[in-house]
C-alpha cells in the first residue's frame, strides 16, 4: 500500500531521473548472449545512485566543469584528418599530437556517457551523440572499417595484415601502441551504446572489430603472439563484449586469439612472474578474462584473474592501494627501496578496480571491498587537484615529493583519459544487489533507486569526517530484505548498530558482512558507527618503515610548500623516535579537527602533522616514515644522514636524468634506435644495441657550465661489448665492459666539452656500438654539473 511519503518523494525522482531511465540500457536490452556464470552480486546502473554532497561529489563536479571545456571538434581532429576530410578543429597538444593520438577521445566518450547517466546532465549525452555521427563520417569515408586518429596506422595494420610484425613493448612496426589506442576508442563507443543509447555508436564498433578481425585473420599463432608483445590494451576484454551484445562468435574467437600466452600462462598455474612486467600493459588483460569467464566459463580465465589480483593486491601494493614504480612491478613483498617520485600510476589504480569491480560480482567478499574503499580513497581521490579537477599521471611516495597534475589541453596522458572517467562513476560500487540482498560497500553519500523492487535507500554521513552512517527507507510496499553492511578490516574497536533506534546484535568479526534480514518498511532506518583508529602499516621487506592510517584513510605529513627549497631536501623528512610505544602514545588527534594528527615528541628533528593523504595538494609530503629507538637513532644516525646527503647532493647536481627501458622516461627523452632493445636484471630496467646498433636519449644540460654524463654499468657484464658514447654526433669515450667490477654496479664518468653544450639547453646523448658488438647494457644515464 502506498503512503503519501512514498508517493511525493517518487514524483520527485521520476521527474529528475524519467529521461535518464529511458537512455540508459538494461542488461536485457544490451545483451543478446547470457552468461554461463551467473554474477552473485549485480551492480545498479549510475542513473539509479546519485551522490549527495562530499568530497566525491565535488570531484565529479570538477571533472564535470573539464569535461564541458573540451571541445569535441579538436578531439576528433586527427581522426577527420587521417580519413581525408578537413579537420573542424585544432588538434589538442601533448599525447594528442603523438603517435597515441586518439585514445582520448576513447576516453572522453566513456566519461561523457557516464556523466550523463549519473547527473542526467542533457549535454554530456550530445557531446557524445555529435562524436558518434562524426565517428561514422570518418569510418564510412575510410571505407573499411577502420577509423582512428593514429599517425601512420593505416600503414601499419597493412603490414600486419601482411604478417610482416615488429613488435616491442610499446611500439608496433614504429607505431606507440595502435590496438591499445583502438582498445579505448572501441570501449568508449560501446559506453555511448550502454548510456546514452546510441545504436550508432554499437555499430561503429563493430564495424571496427570486424577491421581487427580482417586485419589479424592470416596471421599464424606465432605472428599473433609476437604482435601482443606490443602494449594491446583491453582488446580482448572489447572483443568478448561485442559478442556478447551481438551473438556473432567470430568475435569471441578474435577475443580469444588476443590472449596474450608470455603473461597470461604463468597466472593461470599460479605462478608470480610480474617482476619486470609494465603494470598497465597487463592488468586489461585480466579485466578481459574475467569478462570473457563470465561468458564461456572457461575456468582458466577465472582462476589467473583471481590469482593476479591477489599478487598484485596483496605483494605488489603501496599502502594507497597504487602500485609500481616508473610504471613497473617488481620483486613481490620489496617495496621498501621502491619509493620514489614515480610511484604508483593512476592508470594502473583505474584497471585494478575495473578488475575489482568484476570480481567482487563473481564472488562478493569484503577483499575485494575493502581494497576497493583504500584505493578509492587514498589513490583516487587524491589524484585530483581540488581547484581545477586536473588529475596526476604517478602519485609519489617519495618522502618529500609532491603531486603533479595534468594541463587542461597538453597533457593527455594515460591517466589524463582515465582521469575523465575515474571521477564520473563514483556511483557505480556504493551498492550491489541481488534478489535477496543489498550490499553496501562504500559509506559514500548517496540515495540509492531501487525501481524494480520500489524502493529508495539514501546513506547520509559525512564519513571518514564521522564514523557515522545512517540509511533511511522509503518502500512503496513492504520489502523482504537482507541488507548487507561491510564490516571493514580496519574496524578494530568493533561496530555499533541500531535499526529503528533499538540495537542489533553484531555476531560477525571484521572482514565480514554484517547481515540484517527483515521486511523493510516505509521510514525505517539504520543507524551505524564504526569507531576510526590510528594505525601502522609496514613495509613488507622493512617492518621499521611504516605509514599511518585512520580507519580507510591514510595519512601524509606536511612537509612544507612545493617549491620550498629545504622541503625537498631528504635531510628535512622527519624520521619518529618511539621506543616502540603504541601510536596512540606519540600521535594525537588535534582538537579542532577529527582528521588532523600530530606527533607529540617523536618525530626528529621536529615533530609533523599529519592529515588525509587525499587532502594533501600543492604540498610536499611524505607517506612513509622511519622507526627508531633512541639506541638505534644514536648508532644509526651518522649512516643515515650521511646516506641522505650524498641523495641529497646528487639530486642537488642533477640536471637530468633517464632510466633506460623503463617507457615513458624514454618516451619523454625522445629515445631513438635500431638494433636496440630494453631489459631488467637485478630489479633495474636497462637498454642495449646489439650488432653495430644505437640509441639515444635528449638530454637536459646547462648551456654555461660545465656538464658530465655519468653511466651505470653491471660490473659482470663481459663478452663482445665495446661501445662509443657521442654528443650530438661527436664520440667523446668509447667503453668497454669486461668483468668490470663483478657482481655489483658501477659508475663511469665522461666530461663533456664545453663546446659541445654552449648556448644549448639539450644535448642527444647516443649509444653506438662497434661493428658485430653490444653497446651496454646501460642502466643509468645522468647529466651533473
Amino acid at each position: 500500500m502506498k503512503t503519501k511519503n512514498f508517493s511525493s518523494i517518487l514524483i520527485y525522482v521520476s521527474i529528475f531521473m524519467l529521461f535518464i531511465f529511458s537512455a540508459v540500457l538494461s542488461a536485457q536490452q544490451l545483451y543478446k548472449v547470457k552468461d554461463k556464470v551467473q554474477i552473485k552480486a549485480v551492480p545498479f546502473d549510475l542513473s539509479e545512485v546519485g551522490l549527495l554532497d562530499s568530497p566525491f561529489k565535488k570531484a565529479m563536479q570538477l571533472d564535470a566543469d573539464y569535461l564541458l571545456l573540451i571541445e569535441p571538434d579538436r578531439l576528433l581532429s586527427w581522426f577527420r584528418k587521417e580519413a581525408g576530410l578537413q579537420p573542424k578543429g585544432e588538434v589538442y597538444g601533448g599525447w594528442e599530437k603523438e603517435g597515441i593520438a586518439g585514445h582520448s577521445l576513447g576516453h572522453y566518450l566513456t566519461a561523457c556517457s557516464m556523466m550523463y547517466a549519473s547527473t542526467g546532465d542533457k549535454r554530456f549525452c550530445e557531446r557524445v551523440n555529435y562524436i558518434v555521427d562524426e565517428l561514422e563520417l570518418c569510418q564510412n569515408a575510410n571505407g573499411n572499417g577502420y577509423v582512428a586518429a593514429i599517425p601512420n596506422g593505416k600503414k601499419v595494420f597493412e603490414e600486419v595484415a601482411a604478417g610482416n610484425i615488429r613488435s616491442a613493448g610499446f611500439d608496433l612496426n614504429g607505431v606507440w601502441v595502435p590496438w591499445y589506442t583502438l582498445h579505448k576508442e572501441i570501449a568508449g563507443l560501446l559506453d555511448a551504446q550502454q548510456y546514452c543509447n546510441n545504436g550508432k555508436a554499437l555499430a561503429i564498433a563493430v564495424k571496427l572489430a570486424d577491421f581487427a578481425y580482417e586485419t589479424t585473420k592470416n596471421l599464424t599463432e606465432e605472428l599473433f603472439q609476437k604482435m601482443l608483445d606490443c602494449e594491446h590494451g583491453g582488446m580482448n576484454e572489447v572483443l568478448a563484449e561485442i559478442y556478447a551484445r551481438t551473438g556473432n562468435e567470430k568475435y569471441l574467437n578474435l577475443s580469444e586469439k588476443f590472449h596474450h600466452k608470455a603473461v597470461l600462462d604463468p597466472l593461470t598455474h599460479k605462478e608470480d612472474k610480474l617482476a619486470g612486467r609494465h603494470a598497465n600493459t597487463n592488468i586489461p588483460k585480466l579485466i578481459g578474462l574475467s569478462r570473457r569467464y563470465l561468458l564461456t566459463g572457461f575456468e582458466n580465465d577465472r582462476i589467473a584473474a583471481e590469482f593476479f589480483w591477489g599478487r598484485v593486491v596483496h605483494h605488489h601494493s603501496y599502502v594507497i592501494g597504487g602500485n609500481s614504480m616508473n610504471e613497473y612491478l617488481g620483486q613481490p613483498d620489496k617495496l621498501n627501496n621502491r619509493i620514489i617520485g614515480n610511484t604508483c600510476e593512476t592508470c594502473n589504480t583505474y584497471n585494478m578496480l575495473k578488475l575489482t569491480r568484476n570480481l567482487f560480482e563473481q564472488n562478493p567478499n569484503t577483499d575485494y571491498a575493502d581494497y576497493y574503499e583504500r584505493a578509492l580513497y587514498n589513490h583516487i581521490l587524491s589524484s585530483q587537484n581540488p581547484k581545477d579537477g586536473m588529475t596526476c599521471y604517478f602519485v609519489p611516495l617519495k618522502p618529500g615529493g609532491h603531486k603533479e597534475y595534468s594541463d587542461q589541453f597538453n597533457s593527455f596522458w594515460c591517466c589524463t583519459g582515465t582521469g575523465m572517467e575515474n571521477h564520473a562513476k563514483y556511483g557505480e560500487s556504493i551498492f550491489f544487489h541481488n534478489d535477496k540482498n543489498l550490499w553496501v560497500n562504500l559509506f559514500i553519500p548517496s540515495e540509492l533507486n531501487w525501481k524494480e523492487k520500489g524502493l529508495i535507500v539514501k546513506q547520509e554521513t559525512q564519513f571518514p569526517e564521522s564514523d557515522k552512517i545512517n540509511f533511511t527507507f522509503t518502500c512503496e510496499n513492504p520489502t523482504e530484505l537482507t541488507l548487507q553492511i561491510r564490516y571493514p578490516f580496519w574496524a578494530e574497536n568493533g561496530i555499533n548498530i541500531l535499526v529503528n533506534g533499538k540495537p542489533f546484535e553484531v555476531k560477525q568479526k571484521s572482514s565480514s558482512y554484517i547481515e540484517i534480514k527483515r521486511t523493510w518498511m516505509n521510514g525505517d532506518k539504520v543507524e551505524v558507527q564504526i569507531p576510526m583508529s590510528l594505525r601502522l602499516e609496514t613495509m613488507p621487506d622493512n617492518q621499521n618503515r611504516v605509514a599511518v592510517c585512520y580507519g580507510p584513510v591514510v595519512l601524509a605529513g606536511e612537509l612544507g610548500a612545493e617549491d620550498d627549497t629545504k622541503a625537498k631536501n631528504f635531510d628535512y623528512v622527519p624520521v619518529f623516535i618511539t621506543e616502540g610505544r603504541p601510536v596512540n602514545d606519540w600521535i594525537k588527534t588535534l582538537p579542532e579537527n577529527q582528521l588532523t594528527f600530530t606527533t607529540v615528541s617523536a618525530g626528529t628533528p621536529r615533530d609533523v602533522t599529519l592529515y588525509p593523504f587525499y587532502k594533501m595538494h600543492n604540498k610536499r609530503y611524505s607517506v612513509y616514515w622511519d622507526l627508531f629507538t633512541q639506541e638505534q637513532w644514536i648508532k644509526k644516525q651518522e649512516d643515515y644522514k650521511a646516506e641522505l646527503e650524498r641523495l641529497r647532493k646528487l639530486e642537488e647536481v642533477t640536471t637530468d636524468f633517464i632510466q633506460p627501458g623503463e617507457m615513458q622516461p624514454e618516451r619523454d627523452h625522445n629515445m631513438q634506435g635500431e638494433k636496440t632493445s630494453a631489459g631488467e636484471a637485478f630489479d633495474k630496467k636497462f637498454r642495449v644495441a646489439n650488432e653495430g646498433g644505437w640509441f639515444s636519449f635528449d638530454m637536459k644540460v646547462l648551456p654555461d657550465k660545465p656538464n658530465v654524463l655519468i653511466c651505470t654499468y653491471w660490473g659482470s657484464d663481459r663478452g663482445n661489448r665495446e661501445f662509443d658514447i657521442l654528443i650530438e654526433g661527436k664520440t667523446i669515450a668509447t667503453q668497454t665492459l669486461q668483468n668490470n667490477k663483478p657482481n655489483e654496479f658501477f659508475d663511469e664518468k665522461y666530461p663533456i666539452p664545453d663546446e659541445m653544450t654552449k648556448g644549448k639547453d639539450k644535448v642527444t646523448v647516443q649509444f653506438k656500438a662497434h661493428r658485430a658488438s653490444t653497446a651496454g647494457g646501460v642502466f643509468g644515464v645522468r647529466i651533473i654539473r
